[in-house]
């Protein structure tokens, strides 16, 4: 399989903010209204958003530590395949194992805190996904690496590298046109 670096676009410098067609997708990927958007961290080759990032704190002042919501339910659901094939648990033992690898990974968890940091700091909260010492959540880390680029998580890049072309039949979801509900493609 290619790399994720030949089959993903780069993020864009910084989330652009959602359009009205950005929203409904995301709340039909979802499955209800998106909460604490800020952003589209990353667009699926199909043009869908299939990263979000969210504030630090809910609107009612709930923290919310995961900064890159991952929204695509394929890439979501072959993800889920990834952890039930047991993918985190081998993640985690080559971390206790591979010195650079394990520093790579402590470099994305920084990466992760300052980015998140730099919204608003949510003082005594982990960054995601189990980083920096063990792998917890192969969506937080396959979604850091879509919308800060190839390189900066290896944890997940690799997960990225693991995946099919979720996007491969097309859109998972078609935003109607503003004001109507979304639907997902027949």
């Amino acid at each position: 399989m290619n790399s994720s670096e030949d089959r993903f676009p780069p993020p864009p410098p910084a989330p652009t903010p959602p359009s009205a067609a950005d929203i409904e997708a995301v709340h039909a990927q979802l499955g209800r209204p998106p909460r604490g958007l800020r952003g589209v961290a990353h667009r699926c080759p199909c043009g869908n958003p299939d990263v979000v990032e969210t504030q630090p704190r809910l609107e009612d002042g709930t923290p919310f530590p995961t900064l890159y919501y991952l929204t695509c339910p394929r890439a979501a659901s072959a993800i889920g395949t990834l952890e039930a094939d047991g993918v985190m648990k081998r993640m985690t033992a080559q971390l206790a194992e591979d010195p650079e690898l394990a520093a790579g990974y402590r470099a994305a968890h920084e990466d992760y805190l300052a980015r998140r940091d730099a919204v608003e700091v949510l003082e005594g909260f982990p960054s995601a996904g189990g980083m920096p010492d063990r792998v917890k959540c192969l969506h937080v880390l396959a979604g850091h690496a879509l919308a800060a680029g190839r390189g900066v998580n290896p944890l997940g890049d690799e997960t990225l590298d693991l995946l099919p072309d979720w996007w491969a039949k097309g859109p998972c979801v078609t935003p109607q046109t503003p004001g109507t509900s979304p639907e997902e493609p027949a």
